[in-house]
């Protein structure tokens, strides 16, 4: 078993608010739009990260973390992007990694509003955090998780 938090669109925000959220979990994901390099090492320094890149992120963010990222955890396979679309409306690139990979959970970012919704056509959990940094949403948001096996359980919803 492990616990996961998933975040995005921090926009150069990891608070006091947030970190206390994340406290209890294990690794961080970043489903992108970081703020900049510096940022993402302190959530590194905080936590183990996995991140993506977004659409404000610049070149030197762009080195270090792909578009997309294909990984397992546990027994789950997950594909990470920013802009991915939801289910019914995938970005055609997304389309084509969830086709290529079979994914058990789908993640992306980029609209600042949470979901979290069951995909039957391939069947996989889809995830967007929202925010954890400032915009135009008003409530910063983020998920805890735990994953066991391929299973994903205790799904918590924090609000900053």
């Amino acid at each position: 078993m492990k616990r996961i938090g998933l975040i995005s669109d921090t926009h150069g925000t990891f608070d006091e608010r947030v970190q206390h959220f994340l406290d209890p979990v294990e690794e961080i994901w970043h489903a992108g739009d970081i703020g900049s390099l510096e940022l993402a090492d302190e959530i590194a320094s905080f936590r183990p990260l996995t991140a993506v890149y977004g659409n404000i992120d610049d070149h030197r963010v762009r080195v270090v973390y792909p578009k997309f990222q294909h990984f397992v955890c546990e027994e789950l396979s997950v594909v990470m992007t920013h802009i991915g679309g939801y289910p019914g409306r995938y970005e055609p690139e997304a389309r084509r990694w969830i086709e290529q990979t079979r994914p058990g959970l789908f993640i992306s970012g980029h609209s600042h509003i949470l979901k979290v919704i069951n995909d039957k056509k391939y069947n996989l959990l889809h995830m967007n955090p929202g925010a954890a940094g400032y915009g135009y949403q008003g409530v910063r948001t983020g998920i805890r998780f735990t994953v066991d096996g391929d299973r994903i359980t205790d799904l918590e919803v924090g609000e900053f």
